[in-house]
C-alpha cells in the first residue's frame, strides 16, 4: 500500500485529472476471488490491484431457511466471477485505468462487448458528473492473462422453479407495491441488500419478521476505496442495479428460485440529461433488463429470469397502489440521504419527489406525518422542485419519476396543495 507523507505531493494529488490518472494507472486487475460454501452462506471475497494499491471487498450472502443443499462449488464458481466483474466497476472508477486486466478467466469477444457497454451506460453520470470525454470504443479494453482458461469453460445451474418468486426489497413505495402484490399468488423469498430500518420493518410487515425469513446479502466496501475518494481520486455513480441483477443469480441457484421480481417502473427510462443516454436508473432501464437477460440466456445457461413486475406502470400508478397499504407508512423510506439513519431527511430531490407524487393519494396531514414537514412549503427545496416539474433544464440525478409524471401530479394537488409556497410557485410558471 503506498503512503504519502509529503504534504505537497498530496495536494497535486487532489487536482489531477481522468487522463493524468490513466498515464499513471494504465493497468487495473482483477486478480482473484475467493469464495467458501457452508449450509445456507456464501462468502465471498475479490481481489482488484493498480498502480500498488489494492482492494479486497468482502460479502456474505445467507440464505435463510430457503437454501437447498448442496450446492456444487463449480456452478458457484462461475457466479462469483460474473459478481467479480460488476463489483469492479467500483474499484475501477477511482483511476479509470485504460485496461481492465481480467485474470481468472479470459471474455470472449461478445462478453467483452456486453461489458462494456454496461460500464459505458452505467457510468454515463460519473462520466458527465466529472466532465470526462469519452467514448465507449476507447474508455477501456480488456486484457487477460495468456495461461487464463476460457469463461465458456465455466458451467452455471439451470433452475426452472417458477412457483416461488425472489423479490429485492429497497425499504420504499416500490418494492412494497410488488410484495403486496406478489404475495397473494405465489411464495415470495425477500431479498435485502445491507439490511437497515426501512427494509427490515417493510419485510416485517409483509410478513417476514425473523432473519431467516429473508435471504440477506452483507456487502462491504473496501476501506482503501473510500480513502482514495478522500485524496481526491475519481468517484461518482455506478449502476447499483447492475450490480443486484448478479446477486440475484447466486440468489436464485442457492434457493431453486428462478423469477427475480424487480420493482423498477416506466420512468426509469427517461434520461436525466433531456437529449442524452444518459440516465441515473441506466441499470434500472427497460433496455439493461433486456441485456441482461440475454447475457443470462447466452452464457449461464439461463438460470435465473429477471424482470420487473412494475414496468407496465408509471410512478402515479405505483403512488396510487401504495396509499391503499397505510400499515407501511411509518417505515416506508426512499431517501438516500438519510438511510443511514432510516430517515427521511427532507432535504434532498428523491424526499420531494416521494411527497408530490404521493400527494394525489394520501392527504396532507397524513403526509406531513409520515415525512415530519411539509416540504411543498419549504423554499430550500425551490431548486429540486424546478429539476424535477421541467422549470430547470435537467432532472436531479435521481431515482425519480419523468416530467410528466410530475406535471400530472401537481395538477392533481392544485386545489388541494395552493396555498403551498412550492404551489404558488409553479402557478407563476403556467405549466399545464
Amino acid at each position: 500500500m503506498q503512503r504519502y507523507e509529503n504534504l505537497s505531493y498530496y495536494q497535486g494529488m487532489m487536482k489531477r485529472s481522468y487522463e493524468q490518472l490513466r498515464q499513471e494507472f494504465p493497468v487495473f486487475e482483477y486478480q482473484a476471488f475467493d469464495f467458501s460454501i457452508a449450509e445456507a452462506e456464501i462468502k465471498m471475497q475479490f481481489h482488484f490491484a493498480t498502480g500498488g494499491y489494492e482492494f479486497h471487498p468482502k460479502m456474505k450472502l445467507s440464505l435463510g431457511k430457503y437454501a437447498i443443499a448442496p450446492l456444487r462449488e463449480e456452478e458457484v464458481q462461475g457466479i462469483v466471477f460474473q459478481i467479480g466483474m460488476i463489483e469492479l466497476i467500483s474499484y475501477w472508477k477511482c483511476t479509470c485505468s485504460p485496461t481492465v486486466l481480467v485474470k481468472p478467466y479470459q471474455l470472449d469477444e461478445a462478453m467483452r462487448s456486453w461489458w462494456k457497454k454496461l460500464y459505458f451506460n452505467g457510468l454515463g453520470e460519473f462520466f458527465y458528473q466529472n466532465k470526462i470525454q469519452a467514448s465507449e470504443e476507447d474508455f477501456m479494453s480488456f486484457g487477460f492473462a495468456q495461461d487464463s482458461p476460457s469463461a465458456s469453460e465455466l458451467k452455471y445451474p439451470h433452475v426452472d422453479d417458477n412457483q416461488r418468486v425472489i423479490v429485492p426489497i429497497g425499504g420504499g413505495k416500490d418494492s412494497v407495491v410488488t410484495l403486496e402484490a406478489l404475495r397473494k399468488e405465489r411464495q415470495v423469498i425477500p431479498f435485502i441488500i445491507n439490511p437497515r430500518g426501512a427494509t427490515v420493518d417493510c419485510a416485517r410487515i409483509a410478513g417476514f419478521p425473523a432473519e431467516e425469513d429473508r435471504v440477506v446479502l452483507k456487502r462491504e466496501i473496501d476501506p482503501q476505496l473510500l480513502e482514495l475518494n478522500k485524496q481526491g481520486f475519481l468517484n461518482g455513480h455506478t449502476p447499483f442495479s447492475a450490480m443486484l441483477s448478479f446477486y440475484t443469480l447466486l440468489v436464485s441457484y442457492g434457493t431453486a428460485t428462478r423469477d427475480v421480481a424487480l420493482s423498477n417502473e416506466s420512468s426509469a427510462n427517461e434520461p436525466t440529461i433531456p437529449g442524452t443516454k444518459i440516465n441515473h436508473q441506466y441499470s434500472k432501464s427497460l433496455e439493461y433488463e433486456e441485456d441482461f437477460r440475454w447475457y443470462v440466456r447466452t452464457f449461464l445457461n439461463d438460470c435465473n429470469h429477471y424482470y420487473s413486475y412494475l414496468r407496465p406502470y408509471t410512478e402515479l400508478q405505483i403512488a396510487e397502489m401504495f396509499a391503499r397499504h397505510p400499515q407501511y407508512f411509518p417505515v416506508f423510506k426512499s431517501c438516500n440521504a438519510g438511510s443511514k439513519e432510516n430517515k427521511w431527511c427532507c432535504n434532498c430531490s428523491k424526499c420531494l419527489f416521494a411527497y408530490i407524487i404521493l400527494s394525489p393519494f394520501i392527504d396532507n396531514d397524513t403526509m406531513v406525518g409520515i415525512f415530519g414537514e411539509d416540504l411543498l412549503d419549504k423554499a430550500e427545496l425551490m431548486q429540486y422542485f424546478d429539476e424535477l416539474c421541467g422549470i430547470a433544464p435537467n432532472k436531479p440525478f435521481e431515482c425519480v419519476g419523468t416530467i410528466d409524471e410530475v406535471n400530472k401530479a401537481l395538477r392533481m394537488i392544485r386545489e388541494s396543495r395552493k396555498g403551498k409556497l412550492l404551489m404558488q410557485h409553479y402557478e407563476e410558471f403556467a405549466i399545464h
